[in-house]
């Protein structure tokens, strides 16, 4: 007989309890954390609800703190005398010292236990991510409460005087997330999207789900904020309301054990990345992958369990999205992955499920398969980032394995097909001279650089940092370009002053330095094709270069604050370099002397406090013994 899904009827496991419960405590006996009740309440037949057993966690505490409060007024109340707990005596009245000290003691056991009943209050929450029992109210906890507590940065503003956009307008904001943002990252059905718009604008009496509520409101959200230009435009301010009115739903939308929440995860983690003053997109993806653990979703199912193809390829993208948006977000904060390419098994959506399909707007909308390559791109990138990152410190023998991950990347970039939108082709372009660059620069477990390795990492960083600069300032919003695009110029600014200061002769002379020792089987990666052709001068290439990055992060700057710090520390890290390249081109632009005056400096040419004739008659007959 087929087993049920897992994703439909959730195993409710517990971690590890923070402490165990009050009857096994109190008896001295091992508590195995099981809910609603551990094996020895089992048997001793004190098991409980769930639910009842928080609500009564909570009375006893609000029972607690209303003492509390009431003993604070007390004592408020005779605050001009001494407070009768702690009688104050002399230093010789021995046995006051005694009753004091045994005061202290009793208050510290007091508080020792209401530490651990607390502790132990604690330890009933420990239930992952599929439990259901989290209905949301005013007097408990609920799974989306406990989501933006720990991800929240600024508080959104309310939305109490904001009103909708036009019908028409969403229809302009969602094509936009269809064609730069949806095309990367499939993470839900496009007919449902349309079909909560159309119910959302009929006007009609019809009960919408608090899921698609959020859905609607975070894909517009998405799209407003991907298209501002500079903070508090209206994009951006329109973006800000839009997330504010999906949080009215966040209780039933991150509700834990549905799809839908593992969906809305995805969503505001992407809305996290354009507005990280008000979201951590570190904590989000975090509880994403979480969620997506939780229901199994890292895992295929088996054959018998998943007959529909089509069901079974919506799973795999929804895994996919939260993979490749946590590779992404892990490494550009330098991060470990939240769970190990070991860890998960599932196969890639057939390419036939990222096929066109017509929306109700009577236009095609553009195909999926960017996010199949994205997909590809992630799994390679996990691949090396896992060993040169997240394995022991052992340094590689050479770097046969960096090579290899070099030459994988490449064939991956020559397979992409000609049809690709121009936007996205761009956005891998810019993806593949990223990864390049990251996996050859120094780290713990590669071996020292050789001038190859550096000319190599010069090349890419610059044509990555000169084309980043054209698109932030072109005007435009192209694709899905985020905060961490930000972090990701000044990382690849930082390598390229690194080899730089390093090896300035050699990247300004313009030689090509041999490549090193290598095996039959596994070459060096090859050098870009130059830009400007082979006489194009690097030292100006590298001060044009390192002037458009200052102006690219000022750029950024104006769009979110947090990278105003980053200008400011790419200006420490590169001002030595920036005044020994233009001390250089200074040398360079002098003009040399003219041949007539060469001459005659050689014929008045003197040196002080020495016979030139003399020096030359005594050496007539060649050197003397």
């Amino acid at each position: 007989m087929p087993r049920s899904s897992f994703s439909d009827n959730p195993l409710l496991r517990v971690s590890r309890p923070v402490s165990a419960c009050s009857r096994c405590r109190s008896a001295k006996v091992k508590c195995d954390g099981k809910l609603p009740a551990c094996t020895a309440c089992e048997k001793a037949g004190r098991e409980t609800d769930y639910v009842a057993a928080l609500e009564l966690r909570i009375e006893k505490m609000e029972r607690r703190l209303a003492f509390a409060r009431s003993r604070k007024a007390s004592l408020a109340q005779h605050a001009s005398g001494p407070l009768p707990p702690i009688p104050q005596t002399d230093r010789k009245d021995s046995l006051a010292n005694i009753q004091a000290a045994m005061y202290r003691k009793a208050a510290r056991n007091r508080e020792n236990s209401d530490v651990n009943s607390l502790m132990s209050d604690f330890g009933f929450l420990s239930v992952n991510a599929t439990t259901r029992d989290f209905e949301p109210s005013t007097s408990n906890m609920t799974f989306a409460r406990l989501v933006l507590a720990a991800a929240a940065n600024d508080p959104l503003p309310r939305d109490d005087n904001w009103s909708m956009p036009s019908r028409q307008t969403a229809m302009i904001l969602i094509q936009y997330y269809m064609a730069n943002i949806y095309c990367l990252y499939p993470a839900f059905s496009e007919t449902a999207l349309y079909n909560v718009l159309d119910q959302v604008y009929s006007m009609q009496d019809r009960v919408i789900k608090d899921s698609d509520y959020w859905l609607l409101y975070m894909v517009l959200a998405i799209s407003s904020s991907a298209q501002s230009q500079v903070k508090n435009d209206q994009y951006y301010i329109d973006g800000l309301y839009l997330a504010s009115r999906a949080l009215r739903h966040a209780d039933q939308a991150l509700m834990p054990g549905y799809t839908t929440q593992i969906q809305s995860l995805i969503l505001l983690t992407q809305y996290s990345t354009l507005d990280p003053a008000h979201f951590d997109s570190w904590h989000l993806i975090g509880f994403t992958c979480r969620a997506v653990i939780d229901m199994g979703y890292h895992q295929d199912p088996p054959t018998e369990q998943m007959s529909d193809k089509s069901l079974l390829d919506m799973r795999r993208k929804t895994f996919y999205c939260v993979y490749s948006l946590d590779r992404s977000i892990s490494m550009v904060l330098t991060r470990a992955f939240s769970f190990t390419d070991a860890a998960a098994n599932v196969g890639f959506p057939r390419s036939s499920s990222f096929s066109r399909r017509a929306s109700i707007s009577g236009q095609y909308l553009s195909g999926c398969e960017p996010a199949l390559l994205l997909f590809q791109l992630r799994r390679a990138q996990s691949h090396w980032y896992q060993l040169l990152s997240q394995s022991d410190s052992t340094p590689l023998p050479d770097a046969t394995f960096i090579w290899q991950m070099c030459h994988q990347m490449q064939e991956w970039a020559e397979r992409l097909p000609n049809a690709l939108p121009i936007a996205i082709r761009e956005l891998f372009d810019l993806e593949l001279r990223y990864s390049f660059v990251y996996c050859m620069s120094p780290s713990a477990k590669s071996p020292p650089l050789t001038d190859y390795d550096r000319l190599f990492i010069f090349e890419h960083a610059l044509a990555y940092l000169d084309r980043i600069y054209e698109i932030a300032h072109s005007g435009r919003n192209t694709s899905f370009y985020t905060y961490h695009d930000a972090l990701r110029v000044f990382f690849m600014a930082s390598q390229f002053v690194a080899v730089v200061h390093d090896a300035e002769e050699l990247l300004l002379s313009g030689i090509m330095p041999p490549p090193p020792p290598y095996s039959d089987k596994v070459m060096p990666p090859p050098l870009p094709r130059r830009i400007g052709g082979a006489g194009f001068d690097n030292l100006e290439r590298s001060l044009g270069c390192l002037e458009r990055t200052a102006s690219t992060l000022a750029k950024y700057g104006e769009r979110w604050d947090d990278s105003v710090s980053l200008r400011r520390g790419f200006d420490m890290i590169s001002q030595n370099v920036i005044e020994r390249l233009h001390r250089r081109r200074q040398i360079e632009q002098q003009p040399p002397p003219p041949p007539n005056m060469q001459a005659q400096m050689g014929r008045d040419m003197r040196w002080v406090d020495v016979n030139v004739e003399a020096m030359m008659r005594s050496n007539i007959g060649g050197p003397r013994h």
